[in-house]
């Protein structure tokens, strides 16, 4: 497997860290601007169409946790004030404490970001689906940040699939602790293929056809819309954790395979 975009982890020097209480943080990477090209090109390996056309988009520095919430982050703040909705304490169908907050809608996800923020005084929110992408592929233009295909010793996806020619491997099913694999992407991130999927802000369009080139979020009128996930999951085989792969679900929607990770703008 091709090793050029593999990163043992190591010291980051742009990290903030916000406190949660009772010693529990969440730590968020500075990610640096830049300009990237969007989407999957049409000879990628199991592409989609909602996967193109490809299109240059324009990104704002902005700091992205680290790791998805774990649980223990999601429980600390789910005991913040509430702010629009309640919050259930435990919703994840695998317990323990660092491992990756899962079933919780893209609803919950956005409470969870609104008390962060009620709490600081900074803004947190979901990654724009743009903002997801190029920090995932940390300005590498392969199907995953890692190179061309992908391998159970580095992510947590169902290893009884392959893409490309990487050979089978470990199907965990179940998630993994978040940096269990201690490897980062080159822009100091982790777990960013496979684990948990991970809600973004925008609404689902079926391509990039009149997409933003700015990195905002792309959104309609219809708040009953279908939001985007990224990222793949424990459950998703490899192709489903590339870079560009996307889906969506409902708002409401929970599931075991479902997580998120924050966003803060800079300050």
């Amino acid at each position: 497997m091709p090793a050029s975009y593999l990163y043992r982890q190591k010291a980051i020097s742009k990290l903030y860290k916000e406190p949660l209480g009772d010693g529990i943080e969440l730590e968020l990477v500075l990610i640096p601007a830049g300009t990237f090209t969007m989407g999957s090109p049409a000879f990628e390996l199991q592409r989609e169409e909602s996967e193109g056309p490809q299109h240059p988009v324009e990104i704002s520095k902005f700091y992205m946790g680290r790791f998805p919430v774990t649980q223990e982050q999601w429980r600390a703040v789910s005991q913040f004030a509430s702010v629009n909705r309640d919050l259930k304490l435990e919703p994840s169908y695998f317990n323990d404490d660092k491992n990756p907050v899962e079933q919780v809608s893209w609803h919950e996800a956005m409470e969870f970001c609104d008390r962060l923020t009620a709490h600081s005084k900074y803004t947190y929110h979901l990654p724009t689906e743009a903002e997801w992408e190029y920090a995932c592929r940390g300005r590498t233009p392969s199907p995953f940040y890692c190179g061309q295909t992908i391998s159970t010793n580095i992510a947590n996806y169902n290893g009884s699939y392959t893409y490309g020619e990487e050979d089978g491997g470990k199907n965990r099913r179940e998630t993994t602790p978040v940096n269990h694999f201690e490897m980062t992407n080159p822009f100091g991130l982790s777990d960013m293929h496979g684990n948990v999927l991970e809600w973004c802000l925008d609404h689902w369009h079926e391509n990039y056809n009149y997409a933003p080139i700015d990195g905002k979020a792309w959104l309609t009128n219809d708040e009953n819309a279908d939001r985007i996930l990224r990222g793949g999951s424990w459950l998703d085989v490899p192709g489903d954790c590339r870079s560009a792969s996307r889906t969506h679900y409902n708002p409401d929607f929970t599931f075991n395979r479902i997580g998120f990770r924050i966003v803060l703008a800079p300050r």
